[in-house]
């Protein structure tokens, strides 16, 4: 009987061990700063355990979690045919952002065109703590004050809730940040709820075939600095279609039958030319910038 009672305690520890502290941000960011009424709003997941935290998008990882699932059953069906097609809500913020304790080592996690980055953060956050207080929520929150990234931000963190860390990079205060603001207010982000769940076993790296490249799914991070980084960013920005031609030379050229590339325009036209198709692509992407140009951390794209 005693030893039935260790087996249980055992078990009971393992499962105690294996939760995770998931906190909900409510997000509102203005990604154009000529157009200020455009506030854009995501659910953000702040999830802490004690190895570290994760903070992402909600919708990103539930629209990617579904491709997924989609993809490996058209490989596995052996058709040779893979469609993966962009869902309606497949989330705005596409970054997530890693931290592990006790050193809060941080990663950004983001992407430039067809390539995945783990962009290594060289800076952690040097705040001045005040004496003002207020609530946010149901919790008791002091203000501090820090410049990261090129922007001033205004924190609000609870020693109601015993942990130093917060959403995006933002750590380091002696309690959770249960709000974040910079002053311009382009990027709010609002601690709106939280509750423990159980941990899950992280879903093992899928293989695609060799001549299938799909943009943000399957393959490694390239581990990167910030200026590695800012260099592939600036490089993007000049030339947005530059991996996509060299990706199609490496598989044979035009003629090759493995690599096809086609858009729609906004009128429903389908463009399969890939002179044409890059063009198009550079004209959208090009576009896309010039609206989406208030980012959460102004010096990672200088």
């Amino acid at each position: 009987m005693n030893k039935i009672l260790a087996i249980g305690c055992i078990m009971l520890g393992m499962i105690a061990q294996a939760q995770i502290n998931r906190f909900f941000y409510d997000y509102q960011f203005i990604p154009d700063s000529n157009n200020k009424e455009d506030v854009k709003k995501e659910m953000m997941l702040l999830d802490i355990d004690k190895n570290g935290s994760t903070y992402y998008s909600r919708d990103k990882f539930v629209s990617d979690s579904t491709s997924m699932a989609e993809l490996q059953k058209q490989i596995k069906g052996g058709s040779g045919n893979i469609n993966i097609n962009r869902r309606e809500n497949a989330g705005q913020v596409s970054y997530k952002v890693t931290k592990s304790y006790p050193d809060f080592k941080t990663y950004l996690f983001t992407k430039v065109s067809m390539d995945q980055y783990k962009v290594k953060e060289d800076q952690k956050p040097e705040w001045k703590i005040l004496s003002d207080k207020q609530k946010v929520g149901e919790y008791n929150a002091q203000k501090a004050i820090t410049n990261f990234g090129g922007r001033e931000w205004v924190a609000w963190f609870s020693t109601d809730i015993p942990f130093q860390d917060g959403p995006y990079k933002f750590y380091g205060l002696p309690g959770l940040i249960v709000k974040l603001e910079d002053v311009t207010g382009s990027h709010v982000m609002t601690l709106v709820g939280n509750k423990k769940i159980e941990a899950v076993a992280t879903q093992s790296e899928m293989e695609l075939p060799g001549n299938v490249r799909i943009m943000g799914m399957g393959g490694k991070e390239l581990e990167v600095t910030k200026d590695q980084y800012k260099k592939a960013w600036k490089a993007y920005v000049n030339d947005p279609t530059k991996n996509m031609r060299e990706m199609m030379m490496r598989n044979g050229g035009e003629g090759n039958a493995r690599v096809s590339f086609k858009v729609k325009t906004a009128d429903g036209k389908e463009i399969t030319d890939p002179n044409q198709v890059f063009r198009d692509i550079e004209k959208r992407t090009k576009e896309s910038l010039a609206k989406n140009n208030n980012p959460i951390e102004p010096d990672l794209v200088k």
